[in-house]
Formats: structure tokens, C-alpha cells, sequence
């Protein structure tokens, strides 16, 4: 089997050149951690200095005289964002972070008392622990008991979601109001059909949210198009924001008009914010349900990690993502064993229009390969019990990373090097 040559991909890739605008970690380290971590860029280093610049020379003026002022920031970010996911001006707002964004959300289209008999919740039992945390939590506060109230979905026997099971559920009970779910699992990869998802929801009358925080600038969404409810997800995975970026929200404009479940200063309209009325009225769209006063220098660094997305283009940015996935279970493929006690396989679907933005590779030891990668200078990381991710950031990194990484784990299997780590926990998300 004759295998595609790196260096010769990189010279072919029109997306080589953002690669000289990110900090490559230092020691030249293959760094394949983007879906936990983006890389920071010199334009979101430049925009936070902007930033600190006018706080320190026009302190408070800052928030009507900065480039762009800092009162509206917020709101001309989101409408950036809004590009990235297919939703309209105002139908987006960047704020607080992905599990309050959440709660927000869930507080302000959940109705389980509108006397329709629909209190239940549909989720994925795989998601990320976070968001059923705020589920379970979220029902506790309105007096619901979890056990009865949240169904939780499981994959099948092969580790993925199967839709069309999950639709015939989505459709299953009366009792259901409300659906939250993956647009990309964030153990497997697994790319859902949010269209078909959202259309077999709204048939059985049922709301449905996503969690895009494993696909937000890697993977194209048409939100308003599918008719999505909401999302919700962060920026510091494939758009580069920064640890702990603030985060964004999407609400369908047939919501338009519901009062904010939790309220708070600076989801008031623009124009009465100041006029420290005791009765708020809320801004239009999504702005509303923003709560309190915007992290300005955390807004920085999007605005900057936002203006190299921009450039490269969403499709192009797919485009790439998918090559370089490929091109990573290609090499995996052709150079380690496959089946058995020993081996490995793939549990992200092979599919294009199934797969997101990492590789997520199984084998027993998957903990103590991760962190013989990481010591062979590899950064991948690993989800219990048995994946060590691989996930390439089209932005900044080049086919030659993969080939390395993949020479690495050769490396690592054939010396038995992985078998001098001790099976402890990770600190490292």
C-alpha cells in the first residue's frame, strides 16, 4: 500500500500559511489536543493588547470610545459567531460559559408546568458530564425528580448513537417536552444529523437543543435552517478563544419574545440599560438572555481568534479537518495492528458526513499511551476507559504533524514504551 506523503500534502494545502500565526507549543511538540485546547494566535494576543491598551489609557471610556467600544462588543461578536452557525443577526449571544449557558437556556424554554402533561427531558447518556449535571441539577430546582424526568439514550453495541433508534425515541413517550443531545459526541466523534433530528423532534411536538462544543468552527451548522430550538457551546476548542473563553447561545427567532428564565442587568435592551428601571425589559433575540456585564478581555481574544476563521473560510476549514482525520486513520491503519487483545480500532465513524473533527482511537492501554505520547512529544489526550483522541486543528496543524504522531505511537508499540507508565488518573481535561 503505497501511503500519501506528508510533506507533499503540506506543500499542496492552502491553509499552510495560518500556521505561522499561532505559538506552537515550545520544543516543537506535535500538538493534536485542539478539541480540549486551541492554540493562542498573534491576532488574539493583538486583540487583548488593544484591549489593555484602552483599559489603561481610557479607563472607564473605554466601554463608548474603544475600537470597536466595549458596550456593543458582545453583541458585534455574536453576530460574527451567528456566520459560523448558520443563524441570523440576534440570534446569537456570546456570553457566560457553556454550562450556564445552558442552564439559561433550559430556564427559559423548559415549561414542565404549562399543564400539557410534557415535563420529561430525552439525553444522551454519553454526553459530557457537564451538561447532564445541569439537567439533573435544573430539574431538582423545579421540584421534578431526575430518575423520572430525564431519559437518558444510549449508543449501541458499536459505541455510536443510532439515529434512527434515537429519532423512534424522540417520538417515543407523550411526556416528553424537551431534547438535548451532541451535534459531535465528544468520546467517539460521531457527527449527528442535527436536520433529520430537529424534523423528527418537532413532528413528535418536541423541543430540541445542541451541544456544539465539538464542532463550533470545525463543522458548518445551518441552525435556523434545521430549525433548531437552541445551542449552546464554547470557543476555546476549535476557534482558538482562549482556557475558559466565554462561551455562546443560539435561540430560534420563533422563541423571540420569552422572557429570560435568569435575568440580569445587561440582557436589558441597549437603549434602557442605564435607565436602572426596577422592571427590566429585555433585549431582542438572544441578547436578552445574557445575564451579567460581558468579560471585555476574554471578548478580545475572540474577536481575534474570530478574524482568522473568518479568513481561512469554514468550508475550506471542513474541507481540511477531514483530510487530515483521514489521512490520520490511514497511517493508523496501514502501520499498527487492528483486532484483537492488543490491537486497535477506530471508534469515530469513518464517514465523512459522520465523523467531526477528531480521530478517537481505542485500545485497552489508551491511558498509558497518552502519556508515553505526550513524553515522545505528541499531545493527544485520553477519555476513559479507552480512546486516546487525536484531534488535528486545521488552522495550525500540517499533515507532517500526523505522520509524526503516528510515528510516535509505531514507536512507543513496538518498544512496549507505554508499559513503564503507572495507571493513575489525569489531571489534564
Amino acid at each position: 500500500m503505497t501511503l500519501p506523503d506528508a510533506r507533499q500534502l503540506d506543500a499542496d494545502d492552502a491553509l499552510a500559511a495560518f500556521r505561522a500565526r499561532f505559538y506552537l507549543p515550545p520544543g516543537a511538540p506535535v500538538y493534536l489536543d485542539g478539541n480540549s485546547l486551541g492554540l493562542l494566535s498573534l491576532d488574539a494576543e493583538a486583540s487583548v493588547r488593544r484591549v489593555l491598551e484602552e483599559w489603561k489609557t481610557l479607563a472607564i471610556g473605554g466601554w463608548l470610545e474603544g475600537r470597536p467600544p466595549w458596550f456593543t462588543l458582545a453583541e458585534t461578536l455574536a453576530d460574527r459567531v451567528a456566520a459560523l452557525v448558520g443563524a441570523g443577526p440576534g440570534q446569537v449571544a456570546v456570553t457566560n460559559s457553556t454550562t450556564v449557558n445552558l442552564h439559561q437556556l433550559l430556564a427559559t424554554v423548559y415549561r414542565p408546568d404549562a399543564g400539557d402533561g410534557r415535563t420529561k427531558i430525552l439525553a444522551f447518556a454519553g454526553e459530557f458530564p457537564s451538561d447532564l449535571y445541569a439537567l439533573t441539577s435544573h430539574l431538582r430546582l423545579r421540584g421534578l425528580d431526575p430518575a423520572a424526568h430525564l431519559t437518558l439514550f444510549s449508543s449501541g453495541a458499536d459505541g455510536l448513537i443510532d439515529e434512527a433508534a434515537l429519532g423512534e425515541a424522540l417520538g417515543a413517550d407523550p411526556a416528553l417536552q424537551l431534547a438535548v443531545l451532541p451535534a459531535v459526541v465528544y468520546t467517539t466523534g460521531q457527527l449527528l444529523d442535527l436536520r433529520a433530528l430537529t424534523a423528527r423532534a418537532h413532528a413528535a411536538g418536541v423541543q430540541v437543543g445542541f451541544d456544539l462544543s465539538h464542532s463550533v468552527g470545525a463543522v458548518p451548522h445551518t441552525l435556523t435552517a434545521d430549525g433548531v430550538d437552541f445551542a449552546f457551546w464554547c470557543h476555546y476548542k476549535y476557534l482558538n478563544a482562549g482556557p475558559g473563553a466565554v462561551g455562546g447561545l443560539y435561540l430560534h427567532p420563533r422563541h423571540d419574545g420569552l422572557q429570560p428564565g435568569l435575568a440580569g442587568w445587561w440582557g436589558a435592551h441597549k437603549g434602557s440599560l442605564f435607565d436602572m428601571a426596577r422592571e427590566m425589559t429585555p433585549a431582542d433575540g438572544a441578547s436578552g438572555l445574557q445575564v451579567g456585564t460581558p468579560p471585555v478581555l476574554g471578548l478580545a481574544a475572540l474577536e481575534g481568534a474570530l478574524d482568522l476563521a473568518e479568513e481561512a473560510g469554514l468550508v475550506r476549514l471542513r474541507e481540511k479537518s477531514l483530510r487530515l482525520t483521514a489521512y490520520l486513520m490511514t497511517q493508523i491503519e496501514a502501520r499498527l495492528p487492528t483486532g484483537g487483545a492488543d490491537g486497535f480500532r477506530f471508534a469515530n465513524p469513518r464517514a465523512d458526513r459522520q465523523r467531526g473533527g477528531h480521530v478517537a482511537l481505542v485500545h485497552r492501554e489508551a491511558a498509558r499511551i497518552c502519556r508515553a505520547l505526550k513524553d515522545a512529544g505528541v499531545v493527544t489526550d485520553h477519555r476513559p476507559p479507552d480512546i486516546v483522541r487525536f484531534a488535528p486543528v486545521a488552522l495550525y496543524n500540517s499533515f507532517e504533524d500526523c505522520h509524526v504522531a503516528v510515528e510516535r505511537l509505531v514507536e512507543i508499540m513496538a518498544s512496549r514504551a507505554h508499559e513503564n507508565y503507572p495507571l493513575e488518573r489525569s489531571l489534564v481535561p
